[in-house]
């Protein structure tokens, strides 16, 4: 089997901590011109917009010079340029740097803020953020939080030691641990453990569990409760998307402030953080597998809604 070529390193510098966008051009084609292909390949950007890059020389080469608006179709060329970013509301809370060495940063990202560049959420990512604040262009995330749970997560500095820290997560060499604050139920048995098979369908926003061998574990145990609120002490063995806030609800005791279990709401308005989700990745630790050295990290975060439902509830901005 013939190995692929790795791409040569990107001509133009990030721009607010975010990579520039790269395309190969396909080895089979009958475009006569680079941008005929581009202007066919990336109609999303909408009409003329594709043309506009090249005469303005947006649009480089592996060299990072311009690519002519007439440069004949070269199978397998290279060419990168930064896209127009989409508006996003700034989320008004900052990403705390709990550690950082020559080798890992990890982070306590709070709520609403997605831990990687995806769909609406390019430049107000922790990703995009942190490579911006600190200075580190390589940095890049071992694994991934949901946007709207807060806690600590692990980025690495070395792109050569990427795949190291992702095997932790891979391997299950990982000891996770989160809280979350849910109805309390006094009929409800703890601590156990809940094993179901989850699957999460593209384009659908909300997991489910189906009939199957189980692909999702998670240890829930009573942490404390008052009147009808508990806290949780969550351990997942698993990282099913979702999964967590799936087997809480499948307790019957869904997380404050979720919109999708036990039913889908409809989405709440950019720039509304009053009543977040109610989960937070509060420990990881690990065996560092580059340095030997044994991890154990804690989120400083308080869930609003143990210390002061109220104002949760009430939908007060933090």
């Amino acid at each position: 089997m013939r190995r692929r070529t790795p791409p040569p390193p990107a001509p133009l510098p990030q721009r607010d901590g975010v990579d520039p966008v790269r395309v190969r051009l396909p080895r089979d084609g009958a475009w006569a011109t680079v941008r005929e292909h581009l202007v066919e390949r990336l109609t999303g950007a909408g009409p003329g917009v594709v043309e506009g890059m090249f005469d303005t020389g947006l649009i480089v080469g592996a060299d990072g010079r311009p690519v002519a608006p007439g440069a004949p179709y070269e199978p397998g060329m290279f060419v990168w340029f930064h896209r127009e970013l989409p508006p996003e509301v700034p989320v008004p809370f900052p990403v705390e740097v709990v550690y950082r060495d020559a080798h890992i940063v990890v982070a306590d990202k709070p709520h609403f803020l997605a831990t990687t560049p995806r769909g609406s959420h390019v430049a107000q990512t922790a990703l995009a953020r942190l490579r911006h604040e600190l200075g580190i262009p390589t940095l890049s995330a071992a694994h991934r939080l949901d946007r709207l749970t807060a806690g600590l997560v692990l980025f690495t500095v070395r792109p050569e030691e990427r795949g190291a820290y992702q095997s932790l997560f891979a391997d299950r060499l990982v000891r996770k641990e989160y809280e979350a604050i849910a109805p309390h139920d006094p009929a409800l048995r703890l601590p156990r453990t809940v094993r179901s098979r989850i699957v999460k369908e593209r384009g659908v926003q909300a997991a489910r569990e189906v009939e199957g061998e189980p692909n999702a574990e998670t240890y829930v145990e009573l942490a404390a409760h008052r009147e009808r609120l508990a806290r949780y002490r969550l351990l997942p063995a698993t990282g099913q998307t979702h999964q967590l806030r799936v087997h809480l609800n499948t307790l019957g005791v869904p997380i404050l402030g979720d919109p999708l279990y036990p039913e889908v709401t409809g989405p709440v308005p950019p720039g509304d953080f009053r009543r977040p989700l109610q989960l937070l990745a509060r420990r990881l630790a690990f065996t560092d597998p580059v340095t030997g050295a044994e991890h154990a990290f804690v989120s400083g975060r308080v869930l609003r809604a143990w210390s002061s439902y109220d104002t949760w509830a009430g939908g007060e901005q933090p």
